[in-house]
């Protein structure tokens, strides 16, 4: 299962908001090699489904990952901070053992 907090949830309807994106679109994330922990994430928003997607609804957001990323990504909860100090979205992500200073990168 994936989560999303309040935050995020705000934060993404006012992107779809001023993107115009319609209902059909869904935020798609994923784990891939890099960064300087190994493992980096990615979040962009979608409205193309792929045969091999694993599909979540929390929080009124439809939030959307592949097979291979759902097993870093497990109970993970995407959050968001603004303001200056803020960091944008970011994951909370209990199954990372290490992750790097800016928040990108992790390892398991």
């Amino acid at each position: 299962m994936l989560f999303v907090a309040d935050s995020a949830k705000e934060r993404i309807y006012e992107v779809k908001a001023t993107e115009k994106y319609d209902e059909n679109y869904f935020v798609r994330v994923s784990v891939t090699s890099g960064g300087c922990s190994g493992l980096s994430y990615s979040m962009d928003f979608d409205n193309v489904d792929k045969p091999d997607d694993q599909v979540f609804e929390d929080n009124g957001i439809k939030i959307v990952t592949d097979i291979r990323s759902i097993l870093y990504l497990f109970n993970t909860t995407l959050e968001f901070s603004g303001g200056l100090d803020g960091k944008g979205f970011y994951f909370n992500n209990p199954n990372a053992a290490r992750t790097c200073a800016c928040g990108e990168s992790f390892s398991v």
